[in-house]
């Protein structure tokens, strides 16, 4: 089982939000504060794109003894030797995917339902990604935010870290602490701060 102290926070990637600054510059600046994960995001990306990205980010990540995982596409997490990859309900199936990783690959996967949190337990999922806890727009895909309260519902069902994502700022941090979820997983939060490094202390200080 995962350390969940190692899902205290996910970083995950926009180069829009980034933007003036590089993925990598606000990357590595959110490493050296500490941020333990890193999650490469870019739907449009072809595989061809995403990969010597991700391969630039896995060095970084591991350079600072972080994890690095890849949403939605299992090929390109394989090929760059990512430490697991991230999945949704419109992606691989989670037991499909576990049955083609190698051993040690770490595989999440978004739910904000508890009975599909536990089937997603029961077909090999190492933790979950819960949300969108509050209104975010950043994904468009997100769905109706449910709350802390909703967060906590999940994290009960299962045994596995469950990590709070949507709408959350430093200052909500606290909240999703409180629920028991591992942590929590950003873009905006980070991708768009003035100072990544602040805002990653700030997100991971009440995970402390």
């Amino acid at each position: 089982m995962i350390d969940p102290a190692r899902l205290r926070l996910i970083v995950i990637t926009d180069g829009g939000l980034a933007a003036p600054r590089s993925v990598e510059s606000v990357v590595r600046l959110a490493l050296k504060a500490g941020a333990p994960a890193v999650q490469l995001r870019q739907k449009e990306a072809s595989a061809s794109e995403l990969l010597p990205t991700a391969g630039r980010l896995r060095g970084l990540c591991h350079q600072h003894g972080a994890l690095f995982f890849v949403n939605d596409r299992l090929d390109v997490a394989l090929a760059a030797e990512a430490d697991g990859v991230h999945l949704g309900p419109d992606d691989l199936p989670v037991a499909a995917a576990r049955r083609i990783v190698p051993p040690g690959f770490l595989v999440g996967y978004s739910t904000d339902d508890p009975a599909e949190a536990r089937r997603a337990l029961d077909e090999g999922a190492d933790y979950l990604g819960c949300g969108t806890v509050w209104p975010t727009g950043t994904k468009a895909d997100a769905g109706e935010a449910i709350g802390p309260e909703g967060l906590r519902q999940v994290v009960e069902a299962v045994p596995i870290p469950v990590v709070g994502i949507g709408g959350i700022t430093s200052e909500r941090a606290g909240a999703i602490a409180t629920t028991g979820a591992a942590g929590c997983a950003v873009i905006g939060a980070i991708m768009a701060a003035d100072d990544p490094a602040d805002a990653t202390r700030r997100l991971l200080a009440p995970f402390v």
